[in-house]
């Protein structure tokens, strides 16, 4: 009964927490609307969901999370810094990168994460889904930056979203 009314419970608590802090309130009404809206949704929405994944180790998520907005801090200085310099300095470049993950929605995240952070857009994934496409504003070594992609993003989405 819970599994079904509630199809992605952290989905659902995530919806809530956002519909709250949107309109900074904690009225009776706004939870009450928020509630719903954080049950309709998911619920509604869980026949487009091509599969179920559990977050397995949520503290690492959180440890992602926090990883993924310095970068994009420490990324926007460093473009800022690119563009105001001279740009015959760039080396802009078109990574293939081979992906370990087979989740399509962990695949999302990854692709997502990259194109969040400035200077790096996510363009194409293959159509074995095994290969993204990355094109970079700056790329001084390939294996350096693909290395730091999967240690840095990959092997955590690995660890954290998997298939339940």
């Amino acid at each position: 009964m819970f599994a079904k009314l509630f199809p992605h419970p952290l989905l659902s608590l995530a919806l809530l927490v956002i519909w709250l802090l949107l309109h900074n309130t904690l009225a009776p009404g706004h939870i009450l609307l928020g509630g719903t809206l954080a049950i309709l949704i998911p619920f509604t929405s869980a026949t487009f969901w091509p599969e179920r994944v559990c977050l397995r180790r949520p503290r690492l998520m959180l440890i992602y999370i926090a990883r993924v907005a310095l970068d994009i801090f420490t990324a926007n200085l460093l473009v800022a810094r690119w563009i105001l310099g001279s740009s015959q300095r760039l080396q802009p470049a078109f990574i293939r990168y081979r992906l370990e993950l087979k989740s399509p929605l962990a695949i999302s995240a990854l692709a997502n994460t990259i194109s969040l952070t400035p200077g790096t857009v996510s363009c194409d994934l293959s159509a074995d889904r095994r290969e993204l496409l990355i094109h970079s504003l700056h790329v001084s070594d390939v294996n350096e930056t693909v290395l730091q992609i999967r240690q840095r993003y990959e092997q955590i989405l690995l660890e954290v979203l998997k298939p339940c």
